[in-house]
């Protein structure tokens, strides 16, 4: 099981990734959505946005208002690193049931296009 800290770490790095898309095709792809991270053997959850002008640093707090989180992603610590390291594939991780993504079917298509 990976550290609260080094899942901190595996976001930024995903945060740092995201800002490597080109801006035409965020442009193209990107609609302003909440994003919540939860990691269930951690017992914690990461909240972040995502909008045109990139992918917001992930937090701990919860955004005001309580609203839950357009995209909702669950996965197990280690598999959050593997999967920012490039390690695990997200398709056969989804197909597999490492990770779930709660989130309407556009916004499916929308990110799939991005990752």
């Amino acid at each position: 099981m990976a550290s609260v800290e080094e899942c901190r770490v595996a976001l930024a790095k995903l945060v740092a990734q995201f800002d490597e898309i080109d801006e035409a095709d965020r442009a193209k792809h990107v609609v302003e959505r909440t994003l919540s991270c939860r990691i269930p053997d951690l017992d914690l959850i990461f909240y972040g946005r995502l909008h045109h002008g990139g992918l917001d640093p992930f937090s701990e707090a919860q955004p005001e208002g309580g609203r839950p989180a357009d995209v909702k992603l669950t996965v197990a610590s280690d598999d959050l690193i593997a999967l920012v390291e490039g390690e695990m594939d997200l398709t056969r991780a989804l197909l597999g049931g490492r990770v779930k993504i709660d989130a309407s079917f556009g916004d499916l298509l929308r990110l799939r296009r991005l990752l």
